[in-house]
């Protein structure tokens, strides 16, 4: 039976048509090199990381995981914070499939919120696959984490209040860093923000094959991200939730989460399927199916209405947490 793709959301569908000659939804491993080198996910970089002043900006190197090189954490701290004492901290992971990104990707959400909100911002730098294959990203993520923990009060953040976000591949590797804090008794987290997240190295539910060869990111590409990290292992039975968190059996004890994808991309059923599976496991969960939307669109194309009520929802659910 074939199945039929849902639509796109007509101002998405226009952007879609814009940005379709220089991003393929298809990635090949053989193509991992040239999409590293295009303008692509690394020319959402460039943005002012100070916000026209009012973060001083750092990159640290810290220690990495035991017998690992160090990491880079990118540390945005407000020069002038108008909340007297500690902070609270927005731990970021960026996206780029596990195989492209660094830890200025991703940014403009996190910032604007600590800006509106008086928080630090982390966005951590990890090894990325098929160089590094898992568990080398996860592990990286975990050492920034419990640096950023351990430290917070140097870099004028609060302990107790960190929360963890990240879109697409940082989306799912912050799930799986709640699975690896809960399990390791690591830092407690306030929250856990999973935007479109790469949950599912399977890469067989209804929407994935809905959506094959439409969109920015599709069945193919995210064979080639999923074969990146975890080679032959992948979709086979033994492949650990701390690298595919819908892997995870148990999914309780896990900090607040807020979960949003598009109704028109890959992630769409292994994102409600993990919501679903957090309430089952009497956990807290906010879900959004944006109708029309595909992989990142709030991204690609920011001024579409839905794009807008996606960042207003996200805004609101981070100042509810971090407003107390």
């Amino acid at each position: 039976m074939t199945l039929v793709p849902p639509p796109f959301d007509p101002e998405l569908a226009a952007a879609l048509e814009l940005i379709g000659d220089t991003v393929s939804p298809g990635i090949t491993v053989d193509q991992i090199d040239a999409f590293r080198e295009s303008t692509g996910i690394d020319a959402m970089a460039g943005i002012d990381l100070t916000a026209d002043g009012h973060f001083e900006v750092e990159d640290r190197s810290v220690p990495g995981p035991a017998g690992s090189p160090e990491i880079s954490l990118l540390i945005c701290r407000p020069r002038a914070p108008r909340t007297p004492g500690p902070l609270p901290v927005i731990y970021q992971v960026h996206g780029g499939g596990m195989i492209i990104g660094n830890n200025r990707v991703g940014m403009e959400g996190p910032l604007g919120w600590a800006k509106e909100l008086d928080a630090v911002v982390v966005s951590v730098e990890y090894r990325l696959a098929p160089e590094h294959p898992h568990p080398a990203p996860i592990e990286d993520v975990y050492a920034g984490l419990v640096w950023t923990a351990g430290h917070a009060d140097e870099i004028g953040g609060d302990a107790g209040r960190v929360l963890i976000v990240g879109g697409s591949a940082g989306g799912g590797l912050c799930a799986a860093l709640a699975l690896l804090a809960r399990d390791r008794g690591g830092p407690r987290l306030l929250g856990q923000m999973l935007l479109c997240p790469m949950l599912d190295d399977r890469n067989d539910t209804p929407s994935a094959r809905q959506m094959a060869g439409l969109g920015v990111w599709d069945r193919t590409a995210n064979e080639t991200g999923w074969t990146a990290l975890l080679g032959d292992r992948r979709g086979g039975p033994d492949v650990s939730p701390y690298a595919a968190a819908a892997r995870a059996t148990d999914l309780s004890g896990l900090p607040p989460a807020f979960l949003d994808v598009g109704s028109a991309e890959t992630f769409r059923d292994e994102v409600v399927g993990y919501a679903s599976r957090i309430w089952q496991a009497g956990g807290v969960a906010e879900l959004h199916v944006w109708p029309g939307g595909f992989h990142g669109f709030d991204g690609f194309a920011p001024q579409a209405a839905v794009s807008r009520a996606a960042r207003a929802a996200q805004t609101e659910w981070v100042r509810r947490l971090l407003g107390g």
